[in-house]
C-alpha cells in the first residue's frame, strides 16, 4: 500500500457547496436507515448506521462492523459523508470506521475532510482499532484530512453546518453512552443510542420529527438494553411525531406488528424518511 502527503488542515465545510448534497432541496432532511441491526446481525440486519441528509451536509450516525457492505448495497458514495457521530463505543456502532477510512483512501480517492465526533476516548480506540486491524495505518500520509473531536454527553456543538446535542444515557460504562440529537435550525433527528430506560430519552426525543430508538427485545428485560414491554408502556410520554424502532434482537423483530398497531415505525436497512 502506498499514501500520498497531505497535511491534517482544519475542519471546515462550505453549507453551499451542492456537492454535500445526497437528496433534492425540496426534501429539508432525509434519513436512511443504512443498518438497523443489534450486535448480533439479528434477522440479517447490518450494523447501526444512519445516513441523514441535509442541505449543509451529509452526516452519519453510528457506523458499526458491517455498515461499509450496507452502505454500498444501498449504492452510496463514501465521499457524501462530511461527518460521522459516534452514539458510544461498542464495535457495532463504530467497528467499521477503519474500513470506511481505507476506503476513502484507495477506493474513493477523497479528497475533502472528514470530522468523526464522538464520546471521550474514542479517539485512542479508534487509532488502536486501526493499527490492530491494518497495522501502521494510523501514522500513514492520507490523502485527505481526518480528525477526531470527542465530545461528552451533555454537550451541545456544531458539526457540518448541523446542531449536534449530547445526552448521557445507561449503557455499559466503557462504551461511554449517549443519545443525541441533530437539527438544521428547521427539523430534529433524535436517537437514543444504546439504552436502559431513562427518563433522559423523554428529553432527547422532545417535539423531534424523528425519533430513533432501540428496542433490544420483544420480551424480557436485559441489561442496559431497552425491551418491548418497558417502551410500550412509556410510549404515550413521547412528544416526536414519528417514533422509529431499531437495534432489534429476535424476540424484538417477533413483536413488529405490535409496534406497528402502536403506531411505531419499524426500521429495516435501506428504510428512507423524509422528515
Amino acid at each position: 500500500m502506498s499514501f500520498h502527503s497531505v497535511p491534517i488542515a482544519s475542519f471546515g465545510l462550505d453549507p453551499s457547496n451542492e456537492d454535500n448534497l445526497h437528496n433534492p432541496a425540496s426534501v429539508g432532511m432525509k434519513i436512511t436507515i443504512v443498518g438497523s441491526g443489534d450486535a448480533f446481525g439479528s434477522g440479517g440486519r447490518a450494523h447501526t448506521c444512519i445516513r441523514l441528509d441535509a442541505k449543509a451536509a451529509t452526516v452519519v450516525v453510528d457506523f458499526g462492523s458491517g455498515a461499509m457492505t450496507a452502505w454500498q448495497k444501498l449504492g452510496f458514495d463514501s465521499n457524501d459523508i462530511d461527518a460521522i457521530v459516534v452514539s458510544h463505543l461498542h464495535g457495532d456502532h463504530f467497528g467499521g470506521i477503519p474500513v470506511l477510512l481505507l476506503h476513502a483512501q484507495y477506493v474513493a480517492h477523497r479528497r475533502k475532510p472528514l470530522l468523526i465526533v464522538g464520546p471521550p476516548g474514542l479517539k485512542t480506540r479508534l487509532r488502536e482499532m486501526l493499527d490492530l486491524l491494518f497495522p501502521g495505518s494510523p501514522t500513514a500520509d492520507w490523502n485527505f484530512a481526518w480528525q477526531v473531536r470527542e465530545i461528552p454527553g451533555g454537550r451541545k456543538i456544531t458539526v457540518a453546518g448541523l446542531s449536534l446535542e449530547t445526552f448521557d444515557v445507561i449503557h455499559s460504562p466503557g462504551s461511554m453512552p449517549t443519545g443525541v440529537r441533530l437539527s438544521d435550525g428547521k427539523h430534529v433527528f433524535a436517537y437514543s443510542g444504546d439504552t436502559a430506560w431513562t427518563d433522559v430519552l423523554y428529553k432527547i426525543a422532545a417535539d423531534a420529527d424523528l425519533f430513533l430508538i432501540e428496542c433490544s427485545s420483544g420480551d424480557e428485560p436485559i441489561p442496559d438494553h431497552l425491551h418491548w414491554p418497558q417502551l410500550k408502556g412509556k410510549i404515550g410520554g413521547f412528544s416526536a411525531k414519528r417514533i422509529v424502532v431499531t437495534h432489534m434482537g429476535p424476540s424484538a423483530i417477533a413483536k413488529i406488528p405490535e409496534m406497528q398497531a402502536a403506531g411505531l415505525i419499524a426500521a429495516n436497512d435501506g428504510l428512507s424518511l423524509d422528515l
